[in-house]
């Protein structure tokens, strides 16, 4: 009985998943009105890096390169530019205060491994993409 109830659960599990796939148009994806939410961790370190902005999560798997692409050094030396760039905006009255809500802690002696910095780079080139801003004197390109 435990067997066919477990059976049953697993089977209505699998049912679920599979018939809510959804092909999503670009028109529709940049409509897309709900939070998206992506959590990188390194616990090795105790660093985590969580991003919540509606649009990000489509935006990686569909645009950005693949880990391969980058090395380490290259991903910290953009993110030291971007870093320092938006934590004077978030300073600053001239900029809009609704995107540079906060300042960024991200410390250039420190080693938060190739994840983190993937996705903090990553997100200042989806931010400059969405929002027209520019961090840097030179665009990222994709």
């Amino acid at each position: 009985m435990k067997t066919l109830y477990s059976l049953l659960l697993l089977t209505f599990f699998l049912v679920s998943c599979s018939t809510s796939k959804k092909i999503i148009s670009k028109t529709e994806s940049k409509s897309e009105k709900s939070q998206d939410t992506i959590k990188i961790a390194n616990y090795d370190l105790e660093y985590e890096i969580i991003i919540i902005e509606t649009g990000f999560d489509f935006w990686m798997a569909s645009r950005a390169k693949p880990k391969s692409f980058y090395t380490k050094s290259f991903l910290e030396g953009k993110n030291r530019i971007y870093v320092t760039e938006w934590n004077s905006r978030v300073l600053s009255s001239s900029y809009n205060s609704n995107l540079y809500e906060t300042s960024i802690n991200y410390q250039p002696d420190i080693d938060y491994g190739f994840d983190v910095n993937y996705l903090l780079y990553h997100y200042f080139v989806f931010f400059q993409e969405k929002y027209n801003q520019q961090l840097s004197s030179h665009n990222p390109r994709f």
